[in-house]
């Protein structure tokens, strides 16, 4: 597997609508190795999701996911109270690739969180998305899924399908009155203090 170089903001790949991809080179092993190649980089830079455009790729492809951590093993076990749990509402995103993803919005309660990017280091900004989606899509062995995804989960789906379209977390936001650099991130806004993973 191979660390991508990530396509930092003003790089023109980042503003075109990616082509989907055809069900029959889904399997390809060059699309197989760009799937593991995006995971490495996703973990490589402790990100949350990459989409395809950002590594130079305009094919309408993401990953996305959190590895699981031994204490996310352990909660199974475990009865949390419900305000942590309300905390922490789909925050162990689960490792996934979609392909030529689908969204349709569930309801209509959206939710407004913090959002940073590989291809926009170091800044973070407030961003209002539907808190229930579902998405259709190709996974990596070219089966048709659909999955019903809230919270953060849903956060990261849409943030990774909106690059597909050519469009960055700074076009979703009502106003920049909320957008920080990292420090000042983590000194003036963080309640929580612990980082928000990048996208």
């Amino acid at each position: 597997m191979s660390i991508l170089k990530v396509a930092r903001m003003g790089h023109p790949v980042l503003r075109a609508r990616a082509r989907p991809l055809e069900p029959a080179d889904i399997k390809s092993a060059r699309i197989q190795q760009l799937i593991d190649d995006m995971f490495e980089t996703m973990q490589e830079y402790q990100g949350v999701g990459l989409a395809a455009p950002q590594v130079h790729e305009s094919l309408r492809l993401f990953v996305a996911g959190l590895a699981p951590t031994p204490r996310d093993q352990d909660d199974d076990d475990d009865d949390d109270d419900e305000e942590e749990d309300d905390e922490d509402e789909d925050a162990r995103v689960p490792l996934m690739a979609l392909i030529n993803p689908e969204i349709t919005i569930v309801g209509r309660e959206t939710v407004d969180d913090w959002e940073g990017c590989l291809s926009i280091p170091d800044i973070r900004g407030r961003v209002t998305r539907a808190r229930d989606i579902r998405v259709r899509a190709f996974d990596r062995n070219g089966r048709r899924v659909e999955i019903n995804a809230r919270g953060f989960t849903a956060r990261v789906i849409q943030h990774e399908t909106d690059h597909l379209d050519g469009v960055l977390f700074f076009d979703r936001m009502k106003s920049f009155e909320t957008l920080s650099f990292l420090d000042e991130f983590g000194k003036y806004w963080n309640t929580r203090h612990r980082t928000v993973p990048e996208e």
